[in-house]
């Protein structure tokens, strides 16, 4: 996005003023892989309808996979877009938190504690819907027997930690819902718990949030579309104040570091500033 925002740097006179740029994420998608993907979500499809849609960052985030993110990083090249590679991992308190990986050994070593960890559960295509991974030719390369969306068997600081160890970004998704996220199954998010940030669905509300949960108070939300169809891609973005776009940049900006932050709305952006 054109818009940019000026702040006094205190460090050194010859940088007088750094340079932050709003970007605008989207940082929950699902592909065809995810057995509730609409087969029209091709990794090529989504890039080009987040491009379309004004995105500058877009977040692939397969159901207890990430073998797509490779592919929805390929399309991206030489297009004004930031593909971040993640998955989106069901604890076995059934919680969905997001997992974000800056590269593509750490993706490829989460993937594998992931295939390590999902149950023996198969998957029904005709109940559930297909789990295809395909190539940039539109062929099939791979179809996942198990079910995606089943619980693996590691709880969620066992899978924050794991996160953590490879570099990662651990973020409790959508915690406004009753379904599938850990204020939902749990009642609170565990003290104990180490995160990045919080989620909020496309209807959530932080000061509603906040309301019932204060530990929350300092901690910074994003918002998602978490889409599967593609109508949904870029339907609730939330906006990254960054220097530029790679993951150590929105590492700060999740962290609230160094002047970047994550902007719910660019209508409090601007009243802010």
């Amino acid at each position: 996005m054109q818009t940019f925002i000026f702040r006094k740097h205190n460090l050194s006179i010859s940088a007088l003023y750094e340079v932050m740029n709003i970007y605008k994420a989207d940082l929950h998608t699902h592909t065809l892989l995810s057995p509730c993907g609409d087969l029209d979500m091709t990794p090529e499809n989504i890039v080009s309808i987040a491009l379309e849609r004004g995105l500058d960052v877009i977040a692939i985030t397969d159901h207890n996979a990430t073998r797509h993110c490779r592919l929805a990083e390929h399309y991206s090249h030489n297009r004004d877009i930031f593909v971040l590679y993640g998955a989106e991992v069901t604890t076995k308190e059934e919680a969905h938190c997001l997992a974000y990986f800056g590269d593509y050994e750490s993706l490829d070593l989460f993937q594998a504690y992931l295939d390590e960890h999902l149950p023996d559960i198969p998957n029904d295509p005709d109940f559930f819907g297909d789990q295809v991974q395909i190539d940039e030719e539109m062929n099939i390369v791979y179809e996942e027997p198990r079910l995606l969306t089943s619980a693996i068997d590691q709880n969620v600081n066992q899978i924050s930690e794991k996160v953590h160890s490879l570099g990662g970004l651990f973020v409790p998704a959508h915690v406004d819902k009753q379904k599938n996220s850990l204020i939902g199954q749990l009642g609170f998010i565990p003290f104990d718990l180490e995160y990045d940030a919080v989620e909020l669905s496309d209807k959530g509300d932080k000061d509603e949030i906040l309301k019932t949960h204060k530990y929350l108070k300092n901690k910074t939300f994003t918002r998602s579309s978490d889409a599967h169809f593609p109508d949904r891609i870029g339907f609730s973005p939330c906006y990254l104040k960054m220097e530029t776009r790679n993951f150590d940049e929105i590492r700060k900006a999740l962290h609230g570091e160094d002047g970047r932050e994550v902007l719910l709305s660019l209508q409090n952006d601007i009243s802010n500033h």
